[in-house]
């Protein structure tokens, strides 16, 4: 891949103390590649501090999200490729060589983070139940389904910018719309280090909005797989309500309400499945 027709997007929200580093670590790297900064809104002095470096940067008038800044790197970028690393310093640097050099190949590059990588305990929960809940909604096994890190064909990702988010579930929408959509995907193992600064996700409250997020995606590709648990489900309660009731001579309403449930759930799907199907022209 010509280094030429890569831009490397950094966002940016309050990172004073550890940009300046990325940028000169990225530098040094030498090359072509293309540098755009885009600062969300920092109240800090981020902004002056890319300013002097002379890198081309990007400034959100107020705090929009972290998915925000990544959409207007995408929409600002003029190469075939963007590539994206956060501005915290966790991140090596040298690394986007070898994500980069798979991009002829595939349509999105992703540094997935090995066990050695650092990653908060209170973190790790979520983040292992988000991956349980992301590999069976999708169908795929996923090494790294929020990683910050990535590089993607541009014009693909253009594609999705109506549903990606503003927060920080940009990369986690991303990972599974192009999963669902059929292109391909390479997993680059990757070492992240400690953060120069606290971050800016929080576990319990960012939590339930991933899944949520998950859950709302997969729907829009492949609603069969949210529906049809739920349906089953209230389908074998009502039925062993039913052989219960059966067994006590007394039919409750219990049993019929939770199968005729299960059926109207199971139609709901089989419409929603033909109405994804519609919005995707198959």
């Amino acid at each position: 891949m010509d280094r030429r027709d890569i831009t490397i997007v950094i966002p940016a929200y309050n990172e004073e103390n550890g940009i300046e580093n990325v940028l000169n670590s990225i530098q040094k790297l030498g090359g072509d590649y293309k540098l755009l900064v885009v600062d969300d809104g920092s109240t800090d002095n981020t902004y002056e501090v890319v300013k002097k470096t002379g890198i081309d940067i990007i400034r959100h008038k107020n705090n929009k999200g972290y998915g925000a800044a990544l959409k207007t790197g995408l929409r600002n970028a003029n190469t075939n490729v963007v590539l994206f690393i956060d501005g915290d310093g966790q991140h090596d640097s040298a690394d986007v060589e070898r994500i980069a050099e798979h991009m002829d190949e595939y349509d999105m590059v992703v540094g997935a983070r090995n066990k050695n990588s650092e990653i908060s305990l209170l973190r790790r929960p979520g983040k292992k139940i988000l991956a349980i809940t992301a590999n069976y909604l999708s169908g795929h096994h996923i090494p790294d389904l929020n990683s910050g890190f990535r590089a993607i064909k541009k014009d693909k990702a253009m594609e999705f910018m109506h549903i990606l988010p503003n927060t920080f579930s940009f990369t986690t929408t991303i990972t599974l719309a192009f999963l669902k959509s059929g292109y391909d995907i390479k997993y680059v193992p990757i070492q992240t280090v400690k953060r120069v600064g606290s971050s800016k996700i929080k576990p319990f409250r960012d939590g339930f909005r991933f899944i949520m997020l998950i859950i709302r995606t997969i729907t829009l590709f492949e609603p069969l797989k949210v529906f049809l648990p739920v349906s089953a489900l209230l389908f074998v309660s009502g039925f062993i309500y039913l052989i219960h009731d059966l067994y006590l001579h007394n039919i409750s309403d219990t049993s019929i309400l939770l199968i005729i449930s299960s059926i109207i759930i199971f139609f709901f799907g089989i419409l929603a499945d033909q109405i994804s199907n519609i919005r995707r022209g198959n």
